[in-house]
């Protein structure tokens, strides 16, 4: 949610400001906003409601004097309305200072009381406007952003990241962050701040990390970190991986559709480097250690939404390959279920952001409780990595759309891999048995590259159901996992009844639901699956086709019995039953975006949805 940036230095803040928050976008947001530093040190605001292109036009009527320094910002409403008033930057100091907030002050309206009886007066809805005035009261008194900065923060309860500038202090942008993301952009005479590395890829991949709780100076010739207190902090350097290119659409229609296609390449960079000669090779868990992993009794894995589908697949591969109980939980439920966990108790965090709040509460919590944290991740410098014991990284590349798809796949494929590493390490399979496994896994690239063959299908089916207001989808075993992920993906996108269902729980309820014409995705088990599942869901299909359910079906090439029953059938190459949801799950993925787009919505930006869910 919300996204920021900031900058100082000799080019135009203004295009600076504008090019970020473009990249930001994908954050989710309801209204835009900037504030500049002219030349002559006057500042200048303009905000919208609405999209960025709001702003844009709005600049374009009545533009903004330019300047060296600047903050700008993407709002996604928590306190307030959605409109030009509650938009951001607020203002302090007499107008002459300006600031904006992702996240949430929980003791603003204690703190708006106390400056309400000193003679303030307040022109928004917002939490964030408090601190813009209590940040100018503070500059007043000690003539030190930091510091003013500084003071304030000790008084704030919740989560924040904050940005501001003031006329006094041309050139100079403060920041600070708890329990929220900011990072910093090192540029050649000039400097960055971010909610995330996008809003400055363009310009630099030079990047460092700003921990919890610190405070961040940027000069167009220095940058300064130091903790609430003051204390200097030395921040890690790292380098952005991908470049700005990777981060636009490429000639795609969406950025969905060119993460879809994405896929493949999402699950190879995701094994890369983490194969050697038929061996899992995980140097990124030295950290915990191949002894302490070994004595784990228990896994709790901590995700939300997307995320948590990815785990309940890594449930079904760990339990298998290295006969440990995992347990799947929403970040959000753990740790107010007080969870028994311990030492010997490893709990896996699975978040694309690395900032989802939710999720980061969650570690924390988990950390103080003495339990061993590891953290899946897409987004190096996040803040869930930084809290974590180790973290595995997935390499797949910026996911901008909102509704996640490469970043499923590649999360579903570091937890295959943490599972062999566990195997090996809990000495559950030999040598020769992972190498088995891992021959698989790394066809499983190809193999997804031959089911985005069937997507013009997939479209077909998509546009002749657009008016469809519900659809239901069934799954068993690992299958189960993909039917959820399938009807998420509809009710972010589509904005219909969606439902995933256990398929052996059809029969204890759900069949209610089915009636003539009913939609019903059916991911069916392999005929070769050593569990027998296969018969069980073709007895499923004959029950909903026998209630005038139009069944489509997603199974493997050749499966006779789900091409005789199904009126439509979507198939998928041959594949060991832990693998195939890694190919089952991408009709599912192209089928939400053709169907949201048959419907003439926005598949890139689904309303009242963020990206990165950064409050909890």
């Amino acid at each position: 949610m919300c996204g920021i940036v900031g900058y100082v230095g000799p080019n135009s803040s203004l295009d600076v400001l504008l090019a970020g928050l473009s990249r930001l976008e994908y954050r989710g947001y309801d209204s835009a906003g900037v504030a500049v530093l002219d030349r002559a040190g006057h500042l200048g605001t303009r905000k919208r409601a609405g999209k960025l292109v709001a702003l844009l036009d709005d600049l374009e009527v009545e533009p903004l004097r330019d300047g060296e320094t600047g903050i700008g910002h993407t709002r996604w409403a928590t306190h307030g309305r959605p409109n030009d008033g509650n938009a951001h930057p607020h203002l302090g100091d007499n107008g002459k200072l300006a600031l904006i907030h992702n996240g949430i002050i929980e003791n603003f309206s204690e703190l708006k009381q106390e400056l309400l009886d000193a003679g303030e007066t307040f022109t928004s809805e917002t939490d964030t406007e408090v601190a813009a005035i209590m940040v100018g009261r503070e500059f007043r008194a000690t003539g030190d952003l930091a510091e003013a900065m500084r003071r304030v923060v000790a008084r704030l309860e919740g989560a924040f990241t904050l940005l501001v500038m003031h006329e006094d202090v041309p050139g100079v942008v403060v920041g600070a962050r708890r329990n929220s993301p900011l990072v910093i952009g090192l540029g050649d005479g000039e400097n960055f701040l971010g909610s995330d590395v996008a809003a400055f890829v363009e310009f630099t991949r030079r990047a460092l990390e700003i921990g919890q709780d610190q405070i961040v100076t940027i000069r167009p010739d220095s940058v300064v970190v130091t903790d609430f207190d003051g204390n200097d902090v030395e921040p890690r350097e790292f380098e952005v991986e991908w470049d700005a290119s990777a981060a636009e659409k490429g000639g795609w229609s969406s950025f969905m559709a060119k993460e879809i296609s994405e896929e493949p390449e999402a699950v190879a960079n995701t094994l890369l480097g983490r194969v050697v000669e038929g061996a899992i090779h995980l140097p990124e868990l030295d950290p915990i250690g191949d002894d302490v992993l070994a004595s784990i009794d228990r896994i709790v894995v901590i995700a939300c939404g997307t995320a948590a589908y990815a785990g309940l697949l890594g449930k079904y591969a760990i339990e298998k390959w290295a006969r440990i109980p995992v347990e799947v939980v929403l970040s959000h439920e753990f740790r107010y279920s007080e969870p028994v966990i311990g030492p010997r108790t490893l709990v896996v965090s699975i978040s694309q952001s690395g900032e989802t709040m939710d999720t980061l509460m969650a570690v924390k919590y988990a950390s103080q409780a003495g339990a061993r944290v590891l953290s899946i991740c897409n987004t190096q410098g996040a803040t869930i990595p930084r809290e974590s014991e180790a973290v595995i990284y997935t390499h797949a590349g910026p996911e901008v759309a909102v509704a996640s798809t490469k970043a499923f796949v590649a999360q579903v494929t570091a937890l295959y891999v943490l599972g062999l590493h566990l195997a090996r390490v809990r000495e559950r399979l030999s040598a020769h048995q992972i190498a088995e496994q891992v021959s698989e896994l790394q066809q499983i690239p190809a193999k997804l590259a031959d089911v985005l063959v069937s997507s013009e299908r997939i479209k077909q089916l998509a546009t002749w159901m657009a008016d469809t207001r519900s659809v239901l989808f069934l799954g068993r075993h690992v299958g189960y996992p993909v039917a959820l992920e399938g009807a998420l993906k509809l009710k972010e996108l589509a904005y219909i009844h969606a439902e995933g269902f256990a398929a052996g729980e059809l029969k204890h309820g759900p069949i209610a639901l089915i009636e003539p014409g009913q939609i019903v995705f059916v991911v069916v088990p392999s005929p070769r699956d050593p569990l027998s599942l296969h018969p069980k869901v073709i007895s499923n299909i004959q029950e909903i086709k026998a209630r005038g359910a139009r069944v489509i079906a997603i199974a493997e090439q050749g499966d006779t019995a789900a091409i005789a029953l199904a009126d439509e059938v979507i198939p998928i190459p041959l594949a060991p039953p832990l693998f195939e949801p890694l190919l089952a799950v991408v009709p599912l993925h192209i089928f939400g975006m053709e169907l949201a787009s048959a419907k003439g919505l926005d598949v890139d930006q689904p309303r009242n949805l963020a990206k990165s869910v950064t409050v909890e």
